[in-house]
């Protein structure tokens, strides 16, 4: 490669570094490859081959969202292998609500300094999150920007594009009061409410490292980090066993924001609180910053990542089929007659 600019590199900008981390990434995104795959790393523009042949009204749906503060984690434990899978799940996760099958993706990092070896670090993270889900990892960009961002951190977006035939949209237009509402389990607190969280623990001065007794012993550290979950196949699987009516990625806004964007207006969701599976990281933020329980489920996923709504004659098969696909799903609650989107009892 002949490219070089000394003045370039004066101003804070080393291009040499950009080709070099991306000879260290190529390992990593050719773990992603697909069927659909047509281009190597590095052109101008991602290629992806379309087959939608078993599909005779495709409809093609995107999604596409950040890591947030939780980087911040990220910065202060010098671990970079995980966030990325944040970042493709928090989109890959919106578009399964749709019933849409991840195609490819693409990533984004803006950075103060690039770094090689952390540059691939992170883009190892989204590659693990393309396997997981099934996409292709079919280009990228690295933004050095000096003076913008500190040399130590950087910032993680992403954007996927998945597929469905029309008539497996979900739209909600079947749900009626007494379906079932499942939950799926979540891995942590996933990737929001972080700067909350930050505030609650002062992450940038506490030890993060140490045990935690409240977390069995894990570390908070190890805790706050641990990547979001993916509920891309076993969704997927569960589409074509059973009749699926509605889907909510619980997200930023927490049950009160997310599960009403899955139902009609006149219905809403009675959750039982007690069925809920509430993992101790929740109860330990909630505990240390004193937050009200409204705020909690307001802010957080409690320990349910994504609820799924089905006939109540399909609950224990839909329970069963998820098992079977390594998501330890379990109803939580029921779909209402109601004016508000969520009832917790």
């Amino acid at each position: 490669m002949q490219s070089r600019s000394d003045s370039y590199a004066a101003a804070g900008v080393d291009i040499t570094a950009g080709y070099r981390a991306v000879e260290l990434m190529k390992q990593h995104i050719a773990r992603t490859m697909t069927a659909g795959s047509v281009s190597d790393i590095g052109g101008f523009g991602g290629l992806f081959a379309l087959d939608v042949s078993d599909m005779p009204h495709p409809i093609l749906v995107s999604g596409t969202d950040g890591v947030g503060t939780k980087l911040k984690l990220a910065f202060r434990m010098d671990r970079h292998d995980t966030v990325g899978i944040d970042c493709v799940a928090m989109c890959v996760n919106d578009v399964i609500c749709c019933g849409a099958r991840p195609l490819f993706f693409l990533d984004y990092i803006a950075c103060g300094k690039n770094i090689p070896e952390r540059i691939a670090s992170i883009v190892s993270g989204v590659a693990e999150g393309c396997v997981q889900s099934g996409a292709a990892l079919i280009g990228g960009e690295t933004a050095e920007m000096p003076g913008f961002y500190p040399e130590d951190e950087y910032d993680l977006a992403g954007f996927t594009v998945g597929a469905v035939d029309r008539s497996r949209v979900l739209d909600n237009s079947t749900v009626k009061a007494g379906d079932v509402v499942l939950a799926l389990p979540s891995s942590g607190v996933h990737s929001n409410g972080f700067s909350l969280v930050r505030r609650i623990f002062d992450v940038e001065h506490c030890d993060l490292s140490a045990p935690v007794d409240d977390l069995n012993g894990a570390s908070l550290g190890e805790t706050l980090l641990t990547p979001t979950r993916i509920y891309v196949k076993p969704m997927l699987a569960l589409f074509d066993a059973v009749t699926v009516k509605a889907v909510s990625h619980i997200t930023g806004g927490g049950f009160y924001e997310n599960i009403p964007r899955s139902i009609p207006k006149g219905l809403g969701a009675r959750i039982e609180k007690k069925n809920i599976r509430t993992l101790p990281i929740f109860d330990l933020i909630a505990r240390t910053g004193n937050i009200p329980e409204r705020d909690m489920f307001n802010t957080f996923n409690m320990g349910v990542g994504m609820s799924v709504v089905v006939n109540d004659a399909d609950a224990d098969r839909a329970v069963a089929l998820l098992r079977e696909n390594g998501v330890d799903a379990y109803p939580m609650g029921e779909i209402v007659a109601a004016e508000e989107g969520v009832i917790l009892c």
